[in-house]
């Protein structure tokens, strides 16, 4: 019978093994809770920014194109969200993402072509305002100071 200190066949003691196997289950735990952080902040980036463009698109253009707007927002909005349950499933379930959410955009547009209260323009952009807040969201976390500029800083 072999003691706890014995090497196993791969050259780690036993003990070790649960350590090692915590230390790769600590990072994709981690990584996920970043995740799940991101969607949230990006979601409610996206409903700000979408909120005060519509109110800014409303006193300059009127409430038809306000809500032409608030359509393409939203369809960004539902777009985004379907993205990244995509990715969630994305090494789990799936090998490749699939553009369905394509789909939902090229609906969208059409509608916008076919309706007469509705115009193409102001959907489309509104659907844009999710890149808006990516890019936000982006140039924002570019500029954060890193660990080691903060540690710069403290000496």
């Amino acid at each position: 019978m072999e003691s706890p200190e014995q090497e196993t066949s791969e050259g780690v003691s036993i003990e070790e093994q649960p350590e090692a196997e915590q230390s790769v289950q600590e990072p994709i735990d981690s990584g996920m809770t970043e995740y799940q952080q991101l969607k949230r902040e990006l979601a409610i980036a996206i409903c700000a920014l979408s909120l005060a463009l519509f109110a800014l698109v409303w006193l300059k253009f009127g409430l038809n194109i306000a809500l032409n707007y608030l359509l393409g927002a939203v369809t960004g909005l539902v777009y985004l969200r379907m993205l990244s349950q995509e990715v969630e499933k994305l090494g789990i379930t799936k090998l490749s993402l699939n553009s369905n959410r394509l789909g939902l955009v090229a609906i969208v547009i059409i509608l916008a072509a076919k309706v007469p209260e509705l115009k193409v323009l102001p959907v489309f952009l509104g659907f844009l305002t999710y890149k808006l807040a990516l890019l936000i969201y982006a140039v924002r976390w570019a500029s954060a100071p890193t660990e080691e500029d903060r540690s710069k800083s403290d000496l």
